[in-house]
């Protein structure tokens, strides 16, 4: 580095010295500039002021946006399946500063994510979002047994890990799924398969876990669910695709099982999700085609078509976007439905590229105390 690169280096290091000690509002105390920031809900806006604007959106003084979470799984360049000696890991997409940041520990309990007893199928890690964490909920471990005992949960605007109250049975290949801030699992089975499980269901709310109204079989306990939480009920369907399925869903209200309205059932054709409880969307995976269900009339409404939804792996939706994980995990689409017309983009997946996406979230930023990938 010659001379003039040197003091070039320095001067910029010095403004941003400078940058730091101003005010962030010139002539008013920062609790006052604080007050009047925080009514800015544009963060794009702010980050592009100036540093200091910068790094008060990243802080908890700052009311937390919303990011991408992507839970990924490490990929064997010559099997072309996960590498049972690594560790799943989560990234964090920041929609303003358009980069992947890495969630700084992993996750400390370990998924089996292919076993040769299933050459044909891939072993699920199910999570949930839940009042703004991410909770892990079933997996697999070796020897076939759940890999976890009691919730794993990751708070995003704290950057911590913390477990839960212990799950009364442990289970894999369950139903899970959350109905006005209350986490619900359905069916499964343990390290070996036992009825009284398969028809149990359990509800966390609180600091507990209590029993509800068990299922009238074990149907559900043949793979992994994701139960989707709509206007009070929390409805699951036990087949993917066009296939003949069975679904039923239970009323918070009554704490009765019922069947899934039929008009509901017929468009179930892939990964289904819900806005805010109120909206649901699914993606018919064989078609590439994410609709929306009229509750009024009772049908199901194209919303967008496109190639990359086809063989569609999983979908999230929050704040006005939907979010697909696209077929082998290797892409998320991603549908702004806020937008006139839709728009719509495929967002590659986090760095380095032997990892695969299997699972996604939209949830708070991470404070600042971050670890930065690469950028897009």
């Amino acid at each position: 580095m010659n001379k003039a690169q040197k003091m070039s280096k320095q001067q910029n290091q010095l403004d941003e010295d400078n940058q730091e000690q101003q005010q962030l509002l010139p002539g008013l105390p920062d609790h006052l500039s604080l007050l009047c920031l925080n009514k800015v809900r544009k963060p794009n806006l702010l980050y592009s002021v100036c540093h200091s604007w910068r790094k008060l959106i990243y802080s908890p003084n700052y009311p937390p946006f919303l990011s991408l979470y992507a839970i990924l799984s490490p990929i064997n360049k010559t099997t072309h399946v996960p590498n049972p000696n690594s560790s799943i890991h989560i990234s964090s997409f920041d929609p303003i500063s358009s980069r992947w940041n890495s969630v700084s520990t992993s996750i400390p309990s370990p998924f089996l994510l292919h076993h040769p007893s299933f050459l044909s199928r891939q072993l699920p890690i199910q999570s949930v979002t839940l009042l703004d964490s991410l909770v892990f909920i079933s997996g697999t471990t070796n020897n076939l047994v759940p890999a976890l005992s009691s919730p794993l949960i990751f708070n995003p605007v704290l950057n911590q890990w913390s477990f839960g109250p212990a799950i009364e049975h442990p289970r894999r290949w369950c139903a899970t799924g959350v109905v006005h801030g209350s986490l619900y699992i359905a069916s499964g089975i343990g390290s070996h398969y036992n009825r009284d499980v398969a028809q149990s269901a359990e509800r966390w709310s609180g600091n507990c876990w209590e029993k509800i109204s068990p299922l009238k079989d074990g149907r559900f306990s043949r793979e992994a669910v994701d139960a989707v939480g709509w206007r009070g009920k929390l409805m699951m369907v036990n087949v993917k695709g066009n296939a003949v399925k069975e679904g039923v869903l239970y009323n918070v209200e009554s704490g009765a099982w019922e069947d899934i309205p039929q008009g509901i059932m017929i468009g179930w054709n892939g990964p289904t999700t819900t806005m805010d409880e109120d909206v649901i969307y699914t993606v018919d995976e064989r078609k590439g085609i994410l609709r929306r269900y009229n509750h009024n009339l009772d049908v199901w409404e194209n919303v967008i078509e496109s190639r990359d939804l086809i063989g569609a792996v999983q979908i999230t939706a929050r704040a006005g976007k939907v979010c697909v994980v696209c077929s082998g995990g290797h892409g998320i689409l991603v549908v702004d439905l806020l937008a006139k017309p839709v728009r719509m983009w495929v967002l590659e997946p986090p760095p380095p590229p032997e990892y695969q996406v299997v699972g996604i979230h939209i949830l708070p930023r991470m404070c600042d105390n971050i670890t930065t990938e690469s950028g897009l």
